[in-house]
């Protein structure tokens, strides 16, 4: 809550991840942001150099295993996750199309998926978070994980420059720099995919 900076841009930190978010005409924005560590720290900051700043104790968080990846302005990244060998457009694939919600992790019954960023003048921190609840799953198998990228006016035939983290129960989390060299224009529409970004999750029911 912010009342002097109505409609401003600010950027969220939280264990390594970053994004643009901005707040409303009464200087407000509310917010429900993946934990990526138990005692976790959440900053923002407006473009004039002023934060603020909270903790909280996520005592959960070693029950969800998530995969992030952040990039800054239109690279088109995408997420896709293929729970228990589920093809592309089946029930098990998980992506911006297809997110799910809380729900379904709380359950135990898969995962889901959340977007972040803001577009504006300025390009934009973005970021997706795929999250899974590896402790509590209704089931043992594999989850296929792949990051896609859209071919498209903004993006191709340039450079992505992205970053990936990946946290795992109680584990340190895995941070990764990526470039993506993207084809060139007459390309545009078709898309590219990494399959070899993240390791597939191996789930074992508890």
């Amino acid at each position: 809550s912010a009342p002097c900076k109505a409609g401003e841009r600010v950027t969220l930190h939280h264990n390594g991840m970053m994004f643009t978010a901005a707040t409303d005409g009464e200087g407000a924005r509310d917010l429900t942001v993946p934990a990526l560590s138990e005692t976790a720290l959440f900053m923002v900051s407006f473009a004039n150099g002023e934060t603020a700043a909270a903790t909280t104790t996520v005592t959960s968080v070693d029950y969800y295993d998530r995969v992030v990846v952040q990039w800054q302005g239109r690279g088109g990244l995408q997420i896709h996750a293929r729970e228990y060998g589920a093809g592309y457009g089946e029930a098990g694939h998980v992506w911006a199309d297809a997110a799910r919600d809380m729900a379904s992790a709380a359950r135990g019954e898969g995962g889901f998926l959340t977007r972040y960023g803001a577009d504006g003048p300025e390009p934009a921190r973005m970021a997706e978070v795929y999250t899974f609840p590896s402790m509590t799953a209704q089931q043992d198998g594999e989850i296929g994980l792949s990051l896609e990228a859209e071919v498209t006016r903004a993006n191709c035939g340039r450079d992505i420059e992205a970053q990936s983290l990946r946290i795992s129960g109680a584990a340190a989390p895995e941070a990764r720099d990526l470039v993506l060299a993207m084809p060139e224009c007459d390309a545009v529409g078709d898309y590219l995919v990494l399959k070899n970004i993240f390791n597939n999750l191996k789930i074992a029911q508890n």
